[in-house]
């Protein structure tokens, strides 16, 4: 766990981590379809995120299904993340 760090144009690895208290500045945060990380009270200052592996397999997944016509789907579960969804 790291707690209360500053990272600073670095490459960090996200997945299976937790971030608690900690800034992030311009920095390349990259998940690769493991555990997901959990973030408490973290700051994010134009930072880039990176999907690689099972994570980009899945973007490029979700890509597919929403050029083929399947776009309903794809917006469904942007609104289930996004909370957008009325629940």
């Amino acid at each position: 766990m790291q707690v209360a760090t500053i990272f600073n144009h670095e490459t960090i690895p996200l997945d299976g981590e937790t971030f608690d208290d900690c800034e992030f500045r311009e920095c390349r945060l990259v998940y690769a379809g493991g555990p997901p990380p959990v973030f408490q009270q973290c700051r994010f200052d134009e930072c880039e995120w990176k999907f690689e592996g099972p994570a980009a397999k899945t973007l490029e997944h979700l890509k597919l299904i929403w050029s083929v016509g399947g776009k309903a789907p794809v917006q469904a579960m942007i609104k289930e993340i996004t909370g957008a969804g009325g629940r």
